[in-house]
């Protein structure tokens, strides 16, 4: 079976579908979020994220070691703390940052699974080993100790929002979490963070100049308030990788962003829920590698 990174000339690249197709289509049954679930280590390829955010894999995913400067990882037992390369790289530098600059400890969520793909519960996103969830509970810098195993599963995520005041709660909101969200949508390989409208509308209400094009990254999105989900752009060389559409220009703190706090906001029509999109059959193959 050929290997999972995709040949550079067209006609190989053609080629190598056209028999990953054909591999997909002879062996059976569609898979589904139990089956990539199960699986517990990543696959032996080079880092290739495939196929969309809320619709993909990724082959060659790394882990992220659980302990490292500036960060520990939260929820051990779901088992989604693999990514990509450049996103285990990522929280590896941001927590660097957050222990330079005295911000607190960066306790982390879900990236994704072994070898990414649907999950049983908690994300329609998280599938190509490009997102993760960082909470906005901070770890008293002054106070720096290792969590417990049984820590890890019972301390939750904070809310910084007042979602009757629609602001931030200044009980709960400081200056350090402006600070790792700024330093966040700095990297260069950082494509979009999604916090709560309240979030963006704080940090739009403190803009300075030259702000602009990290500030523009941040994306007011339903939820969010007691994290925020940074979404890594398609890496170099991933072909297969398939980006979302661009960023609207200007900074975000606009019309737009008063949007989120209208009555259609915030209380959407219900609609039937859509079917996730089909896997590529890439996905399908890499499943089923040993």
């Amino acid at each position: 079976m050929k290997s999972l990174i995709a040949p550079q000339s067209r006609f190989g690249l053609l080629w190598f579908c056209i028999s990953l197709l054909a591999y997909v289509q002879s062996a059976g049954a569609d898979t589904t979020a139990a089956d990539w679930a199960a699986v517990s280590s990543p696959s032996s390829d080079a880092g290739q994220s495939i196929g969309t955010y809320n619709g993909g894999c990724i082959a060659g995913a790394g882990a992220l070691p659980l302990d490292g400067p500036g960060y520990q990882v939260m929820r051990l037992s779901r088992k989604r703390y693999f990514g990509h390369p450049s996103l285990i790289n990522f929280i590896q530098q941001l927590g660097l940052i957050s222990a330079r600059d005295n911000l607190g400890t960066l306790l982390i969520g879900d990236l994704g699974q072994a070898r990414g793909g649907p999950t049983p519960s908690g994300h329609r996103s998280h599938q190509t080993g490009l997102d993760v969830d960082i909470w906005f509970l901070l770890l008293n810098p002054a106070e720096p100790r290792i969590l417990s195993e049984a820590e890890r599963e019972t301390k939750n995520a904070i809310s910084v929002v007042d979602s009757r005041a629609d602001a931030v709660d200044r009980r709960s909101w400081n200056a350090a979490h402006a600070r790792v969200l700024e330093a966040a949508a700095r990297q260069p390989e950082v494509d979009r963070i999604f916090v709560n409208p309240s979030i963006k509308q704080e940090l739009c209400s403190r803009k300075s100049p030259g702000s602009t094009e990290w500030l523009r990254k941040i994306r007011p999105w339903w939820k969010h308030d007691d994290h925020f989900h940074v979404r890594l752009k398609c890496p170099p060389h991933n072909v297969l990788c398939q980006a979302q559409e661009p960023l609207p220009a200007g900074d975000g703190c606009d019309a737009s962003l008063a949007w989120w706090f209208s009555d259609e906001a915030k209380a959407p029509g219900k609609s039937a829920p859509q079917p996730p999109p089909p896997l590529p059959p890439q996905c399908e193959q890499l499943l089923r590698q040993p």
